[in-house]
């Protein structure tokens, strides 16, 4: 059912916990199947480019595979890269993902977003 990928973000995910201090925070959930992420991140000003993103998950196996994933993505990018990590581009990554769990990696990646915009809206970006 789920790649080797899949499996081995799931039993070592990279990026778990929080960056202490955020300059970014998203969260979102989905309550058809109880997943919540929070994304957060550290970012260089100078040259608008992710320096440090953490995730925190409750969920399935492929919410946390997906948490990770994107993290893994969007570490050292510029925010305008990261903002482009689409669900597809994380389902990808991961060498694919069932159908029915395709809303896992749309919430990793609303995430991300989320967390690039409160820093643009923190600072007036």
């Amino acid at each position: 059912m789920y790649s080797e990928k899949v499996m081995d973000h799931f039993q070592n995910p990279r990026n778990m916990g929080e960056v202490e201090n955020p300059d970014g925070v998203g969260e979102v959930g989905n309550p058809q199947c109880g997943d919540v992420m929070r994304i957060t991140i550290k970012v260089d000003e100078k040259e608008d480019r992710i320096e440090d993103v953490r995730f925190k998950t409750l969920g399935c196996g492929a919410a946390i595979a997906t948490s990770s994933m994107v993290t893994e993505l969007a570490k050292g990018k510029r925010l305008d890269e990261a903002q482009e990590i689409s669900k597809k581009v994380v389902a990808d990554a991961l060498g694919g993902l069932p159908p029915q769990k395709m809303h896992c990696s749309n919430l990793a990646s609303d995430g991300l977003r989320k967390a690039i915009e409160d820093y643009r809206s923190r600072h007036g970006n």
